[in-house]
């Protein structure tokens, strides 16, 4: 059966506003719609395929363990799982994983974790929430209120007590909130949907000498920042400072729903037997799919191939800029890249966006003045080149 984008306003609930066009077969850094039109795919699923569409290593697990055991519960373990929280902690900080099926949960679970953990030290005084404005951490009620971002918690009724907000990047603000009811302070290495910001290094430092002094748990939402993106396994490991909470998705499970939160022996102690759980995370096909992608990206060649790629991306973008002076700024790590707009244009990277597809280029925004590119970590250099020559096309157009 072949339906076509008014199906979606017909049957769909309304919270999204699909493109136009359907994609129906993707290969690497290419898709095709339902007329076969050919894109170039710079979204990457919202930083999701940190592979691409449909990469031979992760077909091939997912494959291979379809044919062995899909599902048990946590009433039982898998080997996937296992295999997989093994090579994160041999891969970072951490020496417990907590495995679940996407970004909102991982990060309910770290502050869980970190609250539970702090009220069990310290009491129940111990529970403040300190989080960043412009911040985004999920969709459930608990996570999109801690983000500081009130356009996503507005609506829905009283919100959470104990949650408060200071500027990013700005070490006085937090030190201005922080005290000694502080649970945790939880921030994105680098903001995603607030408009692909990086943390500067001093800020970081000082985010955890803070959380140090005030025996507070420092959480890095790493769900957009991870997996490689930024030409490390995770930005904490570019900046030297080491986070008690780390959460990741997106990128970890290539395209296939996986989440997950990392921490120490120590704090994860405090999530005993019943008090945290969920039915379908470490699920042998997800951890499957997860240890395939762990073994390609976590190689050297494709970490140093991110930095290297960025390279290409910025020095394209500053070309372009060069000619129509359409940025404010380029910003970002790695394969995060954020193009603000210059204030004549302000608030239109939707129509940016939309031009782009007219070039068949498959781009985002982050937020109404920020065009982001989130593209596969192994896309090719040809890929990088007529992306960018569809791309100046589009900004010609926008600029005229």
């Amino acid at each position: 059966m072949s339906h076509t984008r008014a199906d979606f306003d017909q049957y769909m609930v309304p919270n999204y506003a699909p493109a136009a066009f359907v994609p129906v077969r993707g290969a690497g850094s290419r898709v095709w719609d339902q007329d076969g039109r050919e894109y170039v795919d710079l979204t990457g699923g919202i930083a999701v395929n940190a592979l691409g569409h449909c990469h031979p290593a992760l077909v091939f697990a997912l494959n291979e363990q379809g044919s062995k055991l899909w599902h048990l519960s946590n009433a039982f373990t898998n080997e996937p799982a296992l295999d997989l929280a093994q090579k994160l902690v041999d891969a970072t900080f951490a020496g417990r994983v907590f495995f679940c099926n996407s970004g909102a949960e991982a990060n309910e679970a770290a502050l869980k974790l970190a609250r539970r953990a702090a009220i069990e030290r310290f009491g129940d005084k111990k529970h403040k929430v300190l989080s960043a404005l412009n911040s985004f951490h999920g969709r459930t009620f608990f996570t999109v209120c801690v983000g500081g971002q009130p356009k996503y918690s507005d609506g829905f009724g009283p919100k959470p007590a104990g949650i408060e907000y200071f500027e990013y990047n700005n070490l006085a603000a937090l030190e201005a909130l922080i005290d000694d009811d502080t649970a945790c302070v939880i921030i994105e290495p680098i903001q995603g949907e607030g408009g692909v910001v990086p943390a500067t290094a001093a800020f970081i430092a000082g985010v955890r000498a803070l959380c140090d002094r005030h025996h507070a748990f420092l959480i890095f939402d790493e769900v957009q920042s991870g997996a490689g993106r930024t030409g490390s396994l995770y930005a904490y490991q570019e900046f030297g400072v080491t986070p008690d909470i780390l959460t990741s998705a997106k990128g970890i499970g290539g395209g296939f729903p996986l989440g997950c939160m990392l921490t120490t022996h120590d704090i994860a102690k405090h999530l005993a037997v019943g008090t945290h759980g969920t039915t379908y995370g470490g699920n042998p096909l997800a951890c499957a799919v997860g240890n395939a992608l762990l073994d390609v990206v976590n190689t050297p060649v494709v970490l140093a191939g991110v930095k290297a790629k960025r390279a290409l991306f910025v020095a394209a973008l500053n070309q372009i800029n060069e000619k129509y002076a359409v940025f404010a700024d380029v910003r970002g790590m790695g394969l995060l890249i954020g193009a603000e707009l210059s204030p004549a244009f302000a608030g239109r990277a939707k129509d940016l966006l939309n031009l782009a597809v007219k070039e068949s280029l498959m781009i985002l925004m982050a937020g109404p003045n920020v065009i982001r590119f989130a593209p596969s970590l192994v896309i090719t250099d040809e890929d990088i080149q007529e992306a960018m020559q569809r791309f100046e096309r589009a900004v010609a157009a926008f600029t005229v």
